[in-house]
């Protein structure tokens, strides 16, 4: 099968898989026990520490090891909150944020806490005027992802983090779809708080990170925690971030080189389509774009009869976020941008990664004309 879903995960890397198998046999040990075999585990932890920081531009204490990228996201918001007076129980979220923030947000509006929703321009960028109107004394903490995962739009963090400085919030930005895919190292002097996951980037699943960059103005949500600085509960699961780290880096090392040849494929796959005139329109945010997730729709054609089809001739690609997967409700971004919900259900989602080929491309065009010709 082609795989074209690699903004919902990716196939684990083989020398990521490699330093997982050797670090499970020999760095099995507790990092927290005191014998010689956790002080071991406690050295590799700490070198995969130092190496994301590095790619990070930031000290190695403000990486927290967790579960993932949802994980990341949930742990950020109670530490925010946990770091701000009760009265300042004012949160601005992105209309189009996922689903971990999304639904704890929902939470924590239904036990009192105050939430303005942003409004999103056309092409998927948040409102900044609605930004500047929503900011109060009371706002704690204001969440904008960085990259949407379902139409690919690069959000001006540099240009919102000016505005949320002003007002002394904090600013939580989730990573997931942009990491080792463009540079955060001045973005992350930018914002409170990143998360970012291993199964993006070609790691193992269960494993991920939330980045504080200036932890030490930090509380802990829950006291008396031993791991992680204090920030996060349990066992840390050191051979799996080894092999985060070492496929990060991996993809890390030649993300310019990726994102051309990536951009280069997701031009011929528009101009195969439009030379055969089948009738789509692009959902992007033009140069504000990460390349390797396209979002399309097709005039008369439900995404999911499209996804389908696309199944059976051997094609894996989405109508949206894998988290939304299952329910009917249409794609959420794209009625944040303002479509209607017809064209909301018309969505898919292709998302590259460094197996796609310009011959996968080829072929997808070929199957996509075909579906589109006998609707």
């Amino acid at each position: 099968m082609i795989y074209l879903d690699y903004a919902a995960t990716t196939p684990l890397d083989d020398e990521a898989l490699d330093v997982f198998s050797q670090a499970s046999r020999k760095f099995f040990g507790n990092a927290s026990s005191l014998h010689d075999v956790g002080s071991e585990a406690a050295h590799l932890l700490d070198i995969s520490r130092q190496q994301l920081a590095e790619m990070l531009n930031i000290k190695k204490e403000g990486i927290i090891f967790t579960s993932g990228g949802s994980e990341s996201n949930m742990l950020a918001i109670d530490t925010f909150i946990a770091s701000k007076p009760a009265w300042q129980n004012h949160l601005i979220v992105s209309r189009t944020e996922h689903a971990s923030i999304a639904n704890f947000v929902a939470k924590l509006e239904h036990e009192g806490y105050e939430v303005t929703y942003l409004r999103h321009l056309e092409d998927g960028r948040v409102d900044i005027e609605h930004l500047q109107e929503c900011l109060s004394e009371k706002t704690c903490l204001v969440i904008v992802q960085h990259v949407n995962s379902e139409i690919g739009v690069i959000q001006p963090i540099e240009q919102i983090s000016k505005i949320v400085r002003r007002y002394h919030a904090f600013l939580h930005v989730d990573c997931v779809q942009s990491f080792a895919k463009l540079p955060l190292g001045k973005l992350s002097a930018l914002c409170d708080g990143l998360s970012v996951s291993s199964h993006k980037v070609y790691g193992p699943k269960g494993t991920g990170a939330v980045i504080f960059p200036a932890i030490h103005q930090l509380k802990a949500s829950v006291p008396n925690i031993t791991h992680e600085f204090g920030f996060r509960p349990g066992t840390v699961d050191v051979p799996g971030i080894a092999s985060f780290v070492t496929a990060a880096k991996k993809l890390g090392n030649i993300m310019e080189d990726e994102r051309k040849r990536i951009s280069m494929l997701r031009v011929q796959l528009i101009e195969r389509l439009a030379e055969r005139k089948v009738d789509f329109q692009i959902i992007d945010a033009k140069d504000q774009q990460l390349p390797h997730i396209l979002a399309l729709t097709f005039a008369g054609l439900q995404g999911q009869y499209i996804m389908l089809e696309l199944n059976q001739k051997g094609f894996a690609v989405s109508t949206g976020s894998a988290c939304q997967i299952g329910k009917q409700d249409p794609s959420k971004t794209m009625m944040a941008i303002g479509k209607s919900e017809d064209e909301a259900h018309q969505f898919v989602r292709f998302s590259f990664g460094k197996n796609t080929t310009a011959d996968d491309i080829h072929k997808l065009a070929d199957c996509l004309e075909m579906i589109a010709s006998i609707r």
